[in-house]
């Protein structure tokens, strides 16, 4: 009984398939569908052919971020035409036949071939592809052909509760869905919005990191209040209590709004910028290679990261090498035999130092800034000496040039005749009888 029931329901369906295609409305909508996607498709590559930012990138074209995201907004002009030819299309026709089902489907494939083409080309996190392809893309299938709304309801029909609080499968599955669609977009913003301030070429580097650290909290905070809204928490509620959450949390959180708004009184008073040389008061020395709003990253020249709480910038103090100017004055000392042509010696030298090429030197310069040989002091097995020199630069790392200097110092030396003194000992025998 049961299976001629599925037979009968079987030919039924059979039946009105071949009444469908039987019908001319049915065909002139299929040529309208295949006018409608070559039309799109005409255009579309019309448009990326003359707007060169929506062309796609060649594999030996350097291209940036902003290039990269543009290059993949090129890739849903097709189908967002497509979508809105079909609306329109769907209009006329229904006036016309009475019906459009086939221009519904094919409107409902081209929405399906953009949300397929965004999770591909826009989401990088592997979590929210999966939440996007497999959850996201099937409820909008279910919604665009009306199934969404029975399986809404038998969704929030499971529910579990706990005490006065209830909370269903569909609130569960709303707040995933949507809070990865959320996480996405400020993710999306917050890179992108930055690289456009920091493409800005009229701002300075610290207004840049200013704006672009404003910039990324007040994106942080928007789609947080976002977020909020779509769990159901209302806002008002949360206002109130927030200001007493906030009065607890500011004394707990001290240090991270110190750090906070220690960053921002860098970045505007211009005391740390990138690649400047600092010593902090521990002595402790590096680069600085990132500036954020709670700490600065500070690179050693053995390739140690030391990451210091902005706070300690303000309240201590610090030694910038290179904040204004990267020229610095350092000094090499050696000794030379008391005996020595000292005058003669002091020129060897300072054309000796004057040679190398990270020394600051030549036609031009100021005098007080060519390299300068002195005597230091006289000392027990020789005449102490000194060379002081400017160059770009700390002397460390790739720019180490002490080294190099005692090495041409002590060829120099050796190749004028002059001599390296080393502790001598005079020891007299007195003869008995004298005594």
């Amino acid at each position: 009984m049961d299976f001629k029931h599925y037979i009968d329901v079987v030919q039924q369906a059979s039946q009105q398939v071949f009444e469908v295609l039987a019908q001319t409305a049915t065909y002139i909508q299929l040529a309208i569908v295949l006018i409608v996607f070559g039309c799109s498709f005409f255009f579309a590559k019309m448009i990326r052919r003359n707007v060169p930012a929506l062309t796609k990138i060649a594999k030996q074209e350097e291209a940036n971020q902003l290039r990269k995201i543009s290059s993949k907004f090129g890739n849903l002009v097709f189908p967002i035409i497509t979508v809105f030819i079909l609306m329109f299309s769907i209009e006329i026709v229904q006036k016309l036949l009475g019906h459009s089902w086939l221009i519904n489907t094919a409107l409902v494939i081209a929405i399906l071939l953009i949300c397929n083409r965004v999770t591909h080309d826009f989401v990088r996190s592997d979590f929210i592809r999966f939440v996007f392809r497999y959850i996201g893309i099937p409820l909008l299938f279910l919604h665009l052909v009306n199934l969404l709304t029975p399986i809404i309801n038998i969704l929030e029909s499971m529910k579990l509760g706990v005490g006065e609080i209830q909370i269903s499968f569909y609130d569960v599955v709303r707040v995933v869905l949507l809070g990865s669609v959320l996480f996405w977009l400020g993710r999306i913003s917050n890179v992108t919005g930055k690289e456009l301030i920091r493409r800005q070429e009229k701002l300075d580097f610290r207004t840049k990191e200013v704006a672009a650290k404003l910039f990324e909290v007040t994106i942080f905070v928007f789609f947080f209040l976002l977020l909020l809204k779509v769990m159901g928490i209302n806002l008002t509620a949360l206002a109130v209590f927030g200001g007493a959450l906030g009065v607890g949390l500011g004394f707990g959180l001290q240090a991270i709004a110190s750090n906070f708004i220690s960053g921002i009184i860098i970045l505007l008073d211009r005391s740390i910028s990138i690649d400047d040389y600092i010593e902090l008061e521990d002595g402790r020395t590096g680069v600085v290679r990132e500036l954020t709003l709670r700490s600065t990253t500070l690179e050693t020249y053995d390739g140690k990261d030391i990451m210091v709480p902005n706070e300690k910038f303000v309240t201590e103090s610090f030694t910038n090498w290179t904040h204004k100017n990267k020229k610095q004055r350092y000094r090499v000392d050696f000794s030379v035999a008391y005996d020595t042509d000292i005058r003669k010696l002091v020129e060897i030298i300072k054309v000796t130092v004057a040679s190398h090429e990270q020394v600051i030197s030549g036609e031009g310069v100021p005098f007080e800034e060519q390299p300068d040989c002195e005597i230091d002091g006289f000392g027990d097995s020789g005449v102490n000496m000194f060379v002081e020199f400017w160059m770009d630069g700390i002397d460390d790392g790739k720019n180490r040039v002490g080294g190099d200097l005692l090495l041409m110092i002590f060829e120099a030396m050796r190749d004028n005749g002059f001599v390296i003194p080393f502790p001598q000992r005079e020891v007299r025998v007195l003869n008995r009888e004298d005594t």
